[in-house]
Formats: structure tokens, sequence, C-alpha cells
């Protein structure tokens, strides 16, 4: 099985590559650039003899921002440079977390630093979007593509079910250029503060051990699910993702919640 990593930075990419140069181990190399230089470094996929190698004989762990499953992706890199604007809440995004997704163990998830504030584009958003869940409140714009999860901070991003590494990258300049376009416009625009209906509770039990072991109370994870959904029980109440032998779920369970402001 191949496994495929990307980078927060372009020194740990270049750290991890000159290493496997050094060592002469085999790898390939997938580049954002053109189209997605400014939302993700490099990823790198080497299979898994190659990378127990490197571990070993680097003597070091090098930095990176996770492993998951290579998947050769189904779309291109675009052949031009990412669009240009005077103002830019957006400026790049840095992937610090990849992972495989939670709810759908055939995608991945990812976590991504975004340089700039996109807190004050939300309400325009808000207006622009008709299919989003805006929290003033908590700062948090959460929207379906498809079936992938986003979840907007005013510095960060959230993603689930992205396809592979590609698609994620192309998802983060999607939101850069939707971002920064609304800005652009935002004279155009009346924002809105309105709270419209959330995703499904579904999104919060897919994220669940559905294991139905009853120590939150209820009778089955979906209707725990149901009850965080409506503001009803703290998703905490989940001890075995808490406390117990499915705390690898608790990250992205809380990701999710915050997006939806439960």
């Amino acid at each position: 099985m191949k496994m495929a990593t990307t980078f927060q930075s372009e020194k740990e990419f270049r750290e991890m590559k000159g290493r496997l140069d050094a060592l002469g181990l085999a790898y390939e190399l997938i580049s954002p650039a053109p189209g997605y230089a400014l939302v993700g470094e490099p990823a790198l996929v080497m299979d898994g003899e190659t990378r127990m190698a490197l571990f070993r004989r680097a003597g070091v762990e090098i930095p990176c921002s996770g492993w998951v499953e290579h998947r050769p992706s189904k779309i291109p890199i675009p052949g031009e440079d990412p669009p240009r604007f005077a103002e830019q809440p957006f400026i790049r995004a840095a992937i610090t977390l990849l992972a495989p997704c939670v709810a759908d163990p055939t995608k991945i998830r990812i976590l991504a630093d975004v340089s700039g504030d996109m807190g004050a584009v939300f309400p325009y958003l808000n207006t622009e979007m008709k299919e989003v869940f805006y929290n003033p409140q908590g700062q948090t714009l959460t929207f379906m593509e498809d079936y992938r999860m986003i979840c907007l901070t005013p510095r960060g991003i959230a993603v689930a079910k992205a396809d592979e590494i590609v698609d994620a990258w192309r998802v983060l300049e999607m939101i850069s250029r939707r971002v920064n376009e609304t800005w652009a416009r935002r004279h155009e625009i009346e924002p809105s503060y309105e709270m419209r209906k959330k995703p499904p509770a579904l999104e919060i039990y897919k994220r669940l051990p559905r294991t139905n072991c009853r120590s939150c109370g209820e009778a089955t994870c979906l209707a725990f699910a149901v009850k965080v959904h409506a503001g009803e029980l703290p998703v905490s109440l989940c001890t075995p993702v808490f406390e117990g032998e499915f705390q690898r779920f608790k990250d992205a369970l809380l990701e999710i919640c915050a997006g939806l402001g439960v």
C-alpha cells in the first residue's frame, strides 16, 4: 500500500525530501503548483517499506501533517496561477492535519490554517450562499459541497470527506476564491446574520462509535446524536470517545460539533 503525506511549510517538505534523497529512497512528488500553490505544499508518496526505512534510517521523526492511503487523483492541477485581489482576507492556507476521515475511511479529512482573517466575510457569504449554517456567536460558517462537509472559522478550515490530497487542495482554493471574490463585492451585498438550518444530526452520528453502548444514557448512538444536535445533551457524555477505546474519534467529533454550534 502506498501512503501519502503533505506538510505545513516548505521547510518541512524540503527536510523530508532531502532525507529521502540522501538515503536514496524512492518516492513520488505531487506538486500543487501552479493552480493550488497558495493552499498547499507538495505531497510525497511512498510505499510502506520506504516509509519504514525512512523512519529507521533517519533516526528522528520528520515533521509532516499526517499520513493517508494514497489514491490517485481524478482531477488535474490547474495550469494557471491563482487570481490576486487588492484586499485578501484569505492569503494562503497550510494543511496542519491530514488523516483518514472518521465518517468515511475511504476519504480524508484535513485541518488548515489560513493566513488572513475571514471572519468579516462570513455575513456576506451567508447572504450569497443559501445552504450554509452561520453561527455569529461562535464565528463559524458550515456548509456541504456534495458529500464533503466544510467548516470555516476566521483563521481555519476543516474539511471532511475530501477524496484525496489534490481534492483537498481544490476545496481550499475554491474557498479562497469565494472568500476573496465576495469581499471584493461586499459593497454590493447586504450582510446577513441569520442562522439557517444546520446540517443534519447524521453528520454527528457518523463520527460516533455506533456501538449503542448506552453510556450516554440514550438507547442508541443515533438518539444521542439527535439530542446533541438539538443542544439537549453535551457531546462529552460519549465516554468511549472522550475516555475510552474510541478516543481517535474525538477531534473529528469536536470539529463537527463546533461547526454546528453545539
